[in-house]
């Protein structure tokens, strides 16, 4: 378990959200599979809902922003930043672009929405009032976030360039993939999207929260609309999924491997 009272560090993966065109069938869902408790943000929030589990801030979920309803529901990643506006200059001399400039979240913080060089949107968090996640690595909370793309070497120079990561290779052969690390501490990951995954499939961020049975977490789900994407498996770290909720958003559980 982690419980955070203070503002994570920068490059952390600190935040997630759901940006979704049917926000009252996501709410009902994921109290349904993660027994989170909604909070609305009041009249000022445009709708936002901060999620809690055990009373500790643990996601959030809200409707599509901006002018385009039909953009497809998605799961947000945001990294920690001391200074979004410098960062967001760090993030275009690296080749990637600001959709969002750094704007104000009334007195909780301070947003930006960004894409990477390799086409990944992610947000960025300067944190006010609100440092992002309380509790992580609990079940049904957060526990890992990966970048996931189709330029992996390039993708590894771009975040190294804006926010300082360095990585240890967890890869061979064909399966890039490596650790992110913030000040010798592991944040996340980044690999290379699957060969199998359609070509529509932009690069991304992938949010994964804990679960205790990866497969009842599974079943659950599809009874309560969701699909699956890929069925529980094994892994060295766990037995993961790949699920869409109802309204289409991508995530994925895991069931963390018993320490050895």
């Amino acid at each position: 378990m982690t419980i955070r009272d203070t503002p994570w560090p920068a490059g952390t993966p600190c935040w997630v959200d759901l940006m979704t065109n049917d926000l009252d069938a996501a709410r009902l869902f994921y109290e349904q599979l993660f027994d989170w408790q909604l909070e609305d943000t009041g009249p000022d929030g445009g709708g936002y809902v901060m999620a809690t589990l055990q009373g500790r801030y643990v996601a959030g979920l809200g409707p599509t922003m901006g002018d385009d309803p039909g953009h497809p529901p998605v799961w947000n990643t945001y990294l920690a930043t001391e200074d979004a506006a410098a960062t967001c200059e760090k993030v275009t001399a690296a080749g990637g672009s600001v959709f969002v400039p750094p704007m104000p979240v009334m007195d909780a913080g301070v947003m930006a929405v960004c894409q990477d060089a390799v086409g990944g949107s992610f947000g960025l968090w300067q944190a006010g009032k609100h440092f992002g996640v309380q509790l992580a690595n609990e079940p049904n909370s957060l526990t890992w976030n990966e970048q996931l793309s189709r330029d992996y070497e390039r993708a590894k120079q771009f975040y190294s360039d804006v926010f300082g990561y360095t990585f240890s290779e967890l890869g061979g052969g064909e399966f890039q993939y490596a650790a992110i690390e913030v000040g010798g501490t592991t944040v996340g990951g980044i690999g290379t999207l699957a060969d199998d995954v359609p070509p529509d499939v932009p690069a991304h961020w992938r949010s994964y929260f804990a679960v205790d049975d990866a497969d009842d977490t599974v079943d659950r789900a599809v009874r309560a609309g969701a699909t699956v994407l890929t069925p529980p498996r094994d892994m060295p770290y766990g037995r993961h999924a790949d699920i869409a909720d109802p309204t289409g958003a991508a995530f994925s559980v895991i069931k963390g491997a018993d320490p050895s």
